[in-house]
């Protein structure tokens, strides 16, 4: 059997290790656009603060390939899916044939589309290669500008604060982290942040750079200039799926996968950040674009791949962050409709501080909220992983936590 990965990130590595595990004598070819050899793509951040070299984020050993009897073709991107004739094609034009495809390319900086977004020193952060184009003359920075109150976002205004950079943070919606938090929560966060020293604009985006071939300064959609000479951009990601034929293979935001993690097409599987699964408390297809997700979903398309039939039970959005002092943890929906069938409760002890949210759907938990005091999260996720109803223990545990 003849097998094709495209990409080298968790998903695929996951996903090759198992197909070797069930079949020894199988063919495995891993594209990966990025020559650097599998590594923690989440801990980037702590190069850009200098507490970790690239080789330090590496997951896996020098000759993992050789180690694993697989062919990689690293430095490279597929530039198209010929799904009659079962060939990718690369951007050195060659063409390597497969029995059974893993699309696992992951997800690309959602670009800027504003006046000067190709000036110098404009900068995404999803990749060692990002973080080192950064570093090449991080001594000579100023002033940072941080765009987006994201996950991203937040890691890299840390990182320079740590380098003593002054940085200012613009955030379109009205707190940080929007899409993992409610207000109370993200205004938390937002007092947070100010208190430790970092510039937060909120409510505000850039519209425009100028500069004389480096960014100099950053226009605001509230009319006023920002000097700076340093932009990093963490607006979120988008699926990566430019090369992937959309007549052939069902695309909407992400490559759109049944339960078996297969396509539309029989042989041609996605995990990770690209796949397109459904997600558990939801019940329709969505993308949890997380670490855990995407090694549970490469393990299970390996599994696939190699003839052993395994259901992907869905996946879950979590996640866990510590934003100076603050432990911050969510899970599944946590700003449900107004008007849906969602019953919510929640309490918060501001001089501690300590918040709560739950967020519960025919006596089911899908989705919570705690800042500080995490330790219960754990068994929190397994209780909306499970989608039992509630007894009155687990109410009664809700309620104290």
């Amino acid at each position: 059997m003849n097998h094709v990965i495209i990409g080298n990130g968790i998903a695929g590595i996951q996903a090759a290790e198992t197909i070797r595990n069930l079949d020894p004598s199988a063919s495995i070819t891993l594209v990966a656009a990025e020559s650097h050899p599998p590594y923690c793509r989440p801990m980037i951040s702590l190069m850009l603060e200098g507490q970790m070299s690239s080789k330090m984020l590496a997951i896996r050993n020098p000759h993992f390939y050789e180690d694993l009897h697989l062919q990689a073709v690293s430095g490279k991107r597929v530039t198209d899916i010929d799904v009659d004739s079962r060939t990718v094609k690369i951007n050195d034009d060659r063409l390597i044939s497969f029995d059974r495809l893993l699309i696992a390319s992951g997800a690309d900086p959602r670009p800027l589309k504003i006046p000067g977004h190709s000036l110098n020193n404009i900068f995404y952060m999803r990749t060692i290669s990002h973080v080192e184009q950064m570093l090449m003359e991080i001594a000579s920075a100023r002033h940072a500008l941080v765009l987006g109150g994201g996950l991203v976002g937040f890691k890299a205004a840390y990182s320079m604060m740590r380098r003593n950079i002054p940085v200012t943070m613009l955030i379109s919606s009205e707190y940080p982290l929007s899409m993992q938090v409610d207000d109370v929560a993200g205004r938390m966060i937002l007092d947070k942040l100010k208190s430790n020293g970092l510039t937060v604009r909120t409510g505000i985006d850039a519209v425009a750079f100028e500069g004389d071939g480096n960014v100099r300064e950053a226009h605001l959609s509230d009319g006023s200039i920002l000097p700076c000479d340093r932009v990093i951009v963490g607006k979120g990601v988008r699926p990566a799926v430019g090369f992937i034929p959309t007549d052939r293979i069902p695309v909407d935001l992400g490559v759109l996968v049944n339960t078996n993690l297969q396509t539309g097409i029989p042989g041609i599987y996605a995990a990770g950040d690209v796949a397109e699964c459904t997600d558990r408390v939801r019940q329709r297809p969505w993308i949890n674009a997380i670490w855990p997700e995407a090694v549970m979903q490469g393990r299970i398309a390996g599994m696939n791949m190699a003839g052993r039939p395994v259901s992907y039970p869905g996946s879950l959005g979590r996640n866990v962050i510590r934003i100076f002092d603050l432990n911050v943890m969510t899970a599944g929906i946590v700003n449900p409709e107004n008007d849906g069938p969602y019953q919510t409760f929640s309490r918060i002890q501001p001089r501690i501080p300590v918040y709560r949210k739950f967020v519960l759907k025919d006596n089911r938990l899908v989705g919570f909220i705690l800042i500080n005091r995490i330790e219960t999260g754990g068994n929190l996720v397994s209780l909306i992983q499970r989608q039992l109803p509630l007894t009155d223990s687990d109410m009664g545990l809700l309620k104290t936590i």
